[in-house]
């Protein structure tokens, strides 16, 4: 079976973006030293179905995501709200802005996972980021326990 393993502080073992410090080309160039906000990418696998609906082929893992969950309402958890899966916490820090480079994996890919409502407001759909407050390994099919911060409860921006 399948696993992954998450390092405290660091994000998941033996990814490109693992690190204490921001890893992404760009952010790196903006400021190398800035924490990592982006050590675990989780995507609601409702948006996989979603996807395929609308005449898109994409697989779990495709997006970059290290982590697909069921039942979630990810998009919807306030700033700071801690997961517990497998023997692991990840604090969620904030929405995935996706980059350009969605668009080399399928043509329009972009436009489906951030687009305006109909009140004008960009919506992200790409999932949110994380970092691990707790280490440990994560398999398929672990529950996830959800624990939301002490009120007052901030929205998601973009990490």
């Amino acid at each position: 079976m399948p696993s992954i393993t998450l390092v405290e502080g660091i994000g998941v073992s033996g990814d490109a973006h693992a690190g204490t410090t921001v890893q992404h080309r760009s952010r790196v160039a903006r400021d190398p030293s800035a924490p990592n906000l982006r050590q675990v990418h989780l995507i609601h696998g409702e948006l996989f179905e979603h996807l395929d609906e609308v005449g898109f082929n994409v697989e779990p893992g495709s997006l970059g995501d290290n982590i697909t969950t069921r039942g979630v309402d990810l998009l919807e958890l306030p700033v700071g709200t801690r997961l517990r899966i497998g023997e692991a916490t990840v604090i969620v820090t904030g929405l995935r802005n996706p980059c350009r480079q969605i668009d080399d994996l399928q043509p329009g890919l972009m436009k489906r996972l951030v687009s305006k409502d109909d009140d004008g407001h960009v919506r992200r759909l790409a999932g949110v980021m994380g970092i691990v407050a707790r280490g440990g390994v994560v398999r398929p099919g672990d529950p996830i326990a959800v624990e939301l911060p002490p009120l007052p409860h901030h929205p998601l921006t973009t990490v």
